[in-house]
């Protein structure tokens, strides 16, 4: 007897909702479901906003974290202080510890993390955008916020040893974060506390 599937167009749609980050097989098929049958779904809204954002957004020229223009609107504001650049692993690091209000200074996404087993080398990340911008800027202090996991120690000592050779102060975010963690899973308060408690980096 033969089996009865989903139309194409169902099973196409499925498949596309199984790329995304999180979203299994059983639901993939029920936010597709939820998509064609629901009143309130607005398909053609979800549609549109997604070709809008992948059109239109970019990452900072200057810092990495997302934009529509050459510069964000961090890297773009007058009013921070230049003297200090955060480095973050990610630009969705950005925003966790800008919430904080614990610092008015700017920012550097590497792009990722110093990780050989998954082949990621300091040279896959934007160390070399990050050296460039403290010749250019002169910031008085560079704040690591990278993980606290062994991959973003190694990042951390990495960054450290290199900047040594810079007339530039290199800190790292102290108390507060959990061994093992990263900046998305930590709270406000917690966030707040390991800024204001960094300590001088050595390499």
């Amino acid at each position: 007897m033969r089996r009865i599937e989903y139309p194409a167009a169902i099973k196409a749609l499925v498949a596309e909702l199984k790329r995304m980050p999180g979203v299994g097989p059983r639901s993939a098929e029920r936010i597709a479901l939820w998509m064609i049958q629901s009143r309130d779904a607005r398909a053609g809204e979800i549609a549109r906003a997604i070709g809008d954002a992948t059109q239109t957004i970019k990452p900072c020229t200057r810092c990495g974290f997302f934009t529509t223009d050459l510069l964000c609107e961090i890297c773009s504001d007058p009013a921070r202080e230049a003297g200090l650049i955060c480095v973050v692993e990610q630009p969705t690091e950005i925003l966790p510890l800008e919430r904080t209000g614990a610092f008015r200074g700017r920012y550097h996404a590497l792009g990722g993390r110093i990780a050989p087993l998954d082949h990621v080398g300091p040279e896959d990340l934007r160390i070399d955008a990050l050296i460039e911008r403290i010749k250019t800027e002169q910031p008085t202090e560079i704040i690591l916020a990278v993980g606290a996991d062994v991959e973003g120690e190694a990042t951390a000592s990495y960054l450290a040893g290199i900047l040594r050779e810079l007339p530039v102060t290199v800190t790292r975010l102290a108390q507060g974060l959990p061994a093992g963690g990263g900046l998305e899973s930590a709270d406000e308060l917690t966030l707040s506390r390991a800024m204001s408690g960094r300590t001088p980096m050595r390499a």
